[in-house]
């Protein structure tokens, strides 16, 4: 079984013994689990050995569970996939699932497990919940029967959702959440017809939930902070890290800072998937996180949060284009070329020098850099870099792009490829552009895949990412990364989601 062990890139990790009062602070885990996976079979296997492989991990899971419970933790977030796995098609998962009620039924499957039929996963976890006074989110499959009644019932009878579910620390499911946007490869689970908003008050704050991919889109991530007004966001990820740009931690924290949440997100960890990066994120800080490409073994984070950030400070709003549009294009004699990120086109721009200022366009998006190197090293190149335009592969989501990162090589051609490493440091650096959206999410990653600490840059309520000062930064990546909602395509397989 995976070891459990604290991190050694903890930004901040408090514990503490003593009550917290009326609450106004709570402490949050989340656990990155190494999953143990079935094999693969074309066939599926009986419901006895679906729920042996179950309980081995949710053996590992109790661990960390009760672990958390010991330190204090007052909810604790599992990773997406966590009890089961992925490798599955729509048959092969089946005896995995148990139906899951409306928590409006008011059950705890600890103390009665039949009412809602054959629902073991439920107890285990209402159990663990309750004889460690914990709240516990995981996330499994629901299956719900349908009939020829219903024009939208698959062939074979039945609705198969991926599904978070959260017991209070008596054991209660007070909330289900199914997953809305599935990536693509999930061909083993339904869109759900109409979307769902799930949040739930605790003496310590008011939660939203939903799952990995759900946080590209408008619905539900942005609407479960703007309309249901929530504190913390609880998000179950499998998330396989597609570098420079797309990280699990640099973008999950980015996400929280920027819409003015906690968020507890915790990854599964794989690491021949790239799978790895978990983390609570506050919207001041990064409080911990976890990256380990290194090691199989699982990890248990702890951190304390304000229970009510909000009511502390509300995130400042940022115009994320008027200070790009007061600035003149910087001419520049170097030419732009195209590169691609995650089967994205981008344009780019190579900087030239120790110190520079560069502009570079696509469509509507200007990007503007200025920057001052310790020095400009020969065998490192960087670039500038623009995208504004629909991501197409593995999903549909219009993207607006202003990149600084690292050339894997000196050969341009390897610009947007994955690097880990970085010996060039920057000194200054300022970093903006012409977005068409107030949703943009702010990134730095350094050497090692490490995030830079918030002391050592800013963003301005004009919509500059500029350097605070002090040592200078070994940047790998560095970027701008807007979504623009109201150009995204129809979901897929449904209608359009809710207006924005």
């Amino acid at each position: 079984m995976a070891p459990l062990y604290f991190p050694k890139c903890a930004v901040s990790f408090v514990l503490f013994a003593q009550a917290v009062g009326a609450l106004d602070t709570f402490i949050a885990a989340v656990y990155e689990h190494a999953v143990i996976l079935p094999n693969k079979t074309e066939t599926p296997v009986s419901t006895e050995e679906a729920l042996l492989l179950m309980n081995k991990n949710i053996d590992v899971l109790e661990k960390a569970i009760k672990l958390a419970a010991k330190q204090g933790a007052h909810i604790i977030v599992t990773p997406e996939d966590g009890i089961y796995g992925w490798i599955f098609t729509r048959e092969t998962i089946y005896p995995y699932l148990e139906d899951i009620p409306d928590p409006e039924v008011n059950w705890i499957p600890c103390g009665d497990p039949k009412r809602f039929g054959h629902t073991p996963v439920q107890e285990r976890l209402s159990c663990l919940a309750k004889d460690n006074s914990i709240y516990v989110v995981a996330n499994i499959g629901d299956k719900k029967l349908c009939n020829a009644t219903d024009p939208q019932c698959p062939l074979d009878g039945r609705y198969q959702y991926n599904t978070n579910v959260v017991f209070d620390s008596e054991g209660r499911l007070i909330a289900r959440y199914h997953k809305y946007n599935l990536f693509e490869p999930e061909i083993q689970f339904d869109f759900p017809r109409d979307s769902e908003l799930v949040a739930f008050d605790t003496p310590f704050g008011k939660f939203g939930i939903f799952t990995c991919f759900d946080i590209f889109s408008y619905d539900p991530a942005v609407m479960v902070v703007k309309d249901s007004q929530v504190d913390s966001v609880l998000l179950p990820t499998a998330w396989y890290n597609t570098l420079p740009l797309l990280s699990a931690v640099p973008f999950h924290s980015a996400w929280a800072r920027a819409m003015g949440v906690n968020l507890l997100a915790a990854n599964t960890h794989n690491t021949r998937m790239h799978m790895t990066g978990s983390g609570i994120y506050s919207p001041e800080a990064v409080r911990v996180y976890h990256y380990d490409m290194e090691t199989e073994s699982g990890q248990l984070l702890l951190s304390e949060l304000r229970s009510r950030p909000r009511q502390h400070a509300a995130p400042a709003a940022v115009d994320w284009s008027a200070h790009a549009r007061s600035t003149e294009p910087f001419s520049t004699e170097q030419a732009e070329f195209p590169g691609m990120i995650y089967f994205d086109e981008f344009s780019f721009t190579k900087l030239m020098g120790s110190t520079g200022n560069y502009t570079v366009c696509q469509r509507d998006l200007c990007c503007h850099l200025t920057y001052r190197m310790s020095e400009s090293r020969p065998d490192e190149a960087y670039v500038l870099g623009a995208f504004d335009g629909l991501h197409t592969v593995e999903g549909q989501y219009y993207l607006q792009i202003c990149t600084l990162l690292k050339c894997q090589t000196t050969n341009l051609r390897t610009c947007g490829e994955p690097v880990g490493s970085a010996f060039t440091k920057f000194e200054e650096f300022s970093l903006s552009g012409t977005f068409g959206t107030s949703y943009v999410f702010p990134q730095i990653v350094l050497s090692g895949s490490q995030l830079a600490l918030e002391r050592y840059y800013e963003v301005s309520r004009d919509g500059c990412l500029r350097s605070r000062g002090g040592a200078p930064l070994p940047v790998l990546v560095m970027a701008l990364y807007g979504r623009v909602f109201e150009k995204d395509p129809p979901r897929l397989g449904q209608g359009p989601g809710r207006s924005q």
